[in-house]
């Protein structure tokens, strides 16, 4: 095999690393345990070497060029494939360490996961947990994402899926909009009603809803002059503040159906449900920060309401 790089310039790729996590070349100099000049010549090397600019520099900010930030994404994960290499070979491997980046929708980002990371660092302190949280498909290589929580199986039959709950659907609206608007009985009065919209980020398609008809499944396109865009949990903001009939996930407005806040309608049409997965790429040689995720998440997943 040919060599690429020497000792220097794994160095010099690191110290970029440090840099572009800490957004500054002073911070990235206290860690490494160097100066900020040296991290600074070590750049523009680093620069010059790639005939790119890395970073945009002024008095007051500094922060990744689009093409230093998709060499960034390269080389951090490339830099946590070494140490995972070299822990699997050390048998340190068993100690689950580094920084785990997750992508996960808003519904189960604020009710499902959200709730259970401070137990996940408590048992896993040397774990740094970053959340990305949006509705869109990610790219798992390009983007360095070490696993996703989504609502559907993954059409990459590269990508493993293991289930975390099946949640309920309900359709819901307050009851001051069910006096002002009526409250409709079957799946077809729908289309006298104002339905609040949620358009799928990956696809600008507004997601239909599904409703349980003579023992079916069943999608239905419902309209509405309110949509909301990326943020899914809007739409059950909207509904709260009566802004019309929305189906959304019963763990997202169990407590506003308790407190009567809200109301379910359509339940005999009912019962529909949809998969929550965790998902992430086949590998000989798990991580242990993944490995760690993974079994801590299906040990406290959820049951269905």
């Amino acid at each position: 095999m040919t060599r690429h790089f020497d000792d220097l310039q794994l160095g010099s790729i690191e110290l970029f690393c440090l840099a572009a996590e800490t957004g500054s070349f002073t911070a990235a100099a206290n860690a490494a345990g160097i100066t900020p000049a040296a991290v600074s010549r070590t750049v523009a090397r680093l620069e010059e070497r790639l005939g790119v600019r890395l970073f945009v520099r002024t008095t007051r900010q500094m922060r990744l060029t689009e093409a230093g930030r998709g060499y960034f994404e390269q080389c951090r994960q490339a830099l946590t494939q070494l140490v995972d290499a070299e822990r699997a070979v050390s048998g340190s491997q068993s100690v689950a360490s580094g920084r785990l980046r997750i992508s996960v929708p808003t519904p189960y980002a604020h009710y499902r996961l959200f709730p259970l990371l401070p137990e996940f660092r408590r048992r896993f302190p040397q774990v740094q947990v970053d959340v990305h949280v949006s509705n869109r498909n990610i790219d798992f290589a390009g983007e360095g994402y070490d696993l996703a929580i989504r609502g559907r199986d993954p059409a990459d039959s590269s990508l493993v899926a293991r289930r975390l709950e099946v949640a309920e659907n309900v359709v819901v609206a307050t009851p001051d909009y069910l006096a002002r608007a009526g409250t409709p009985q079957t799946p077809a009065d729908l289309a006298a009603h104002e339905c609040i919209q949620f358009e799928l980020p990956s696809t600008g398609r507004r997601v239909p809803w599904t409703f349980r008809i003579d023992g079916a499944e069943v999608e239905i396109e419902t309209s509405g002059s309110l949509t909301v865009l990326e943020d899914y949990l809007a739409t059950a903001t909207l509904a709260k503040c009566g802004g019309g009939l929305m189906q959304a996930y019963r763990f997202t407005v169990q407590q506003e159906l308790e407190r009567g806040e809200l109301v379910e309608v359509l339940k005999d049409y009912g019962q529909t449900t949809r998969p929550f997965l965790l998902i992430y790429p086949h590998a000989r040689h798990v991580p242990s920060r993944v490995r760690a995720f993974i079994e801590f998440m299906l040990e406290m997943r959820s049951t269905p309401a």
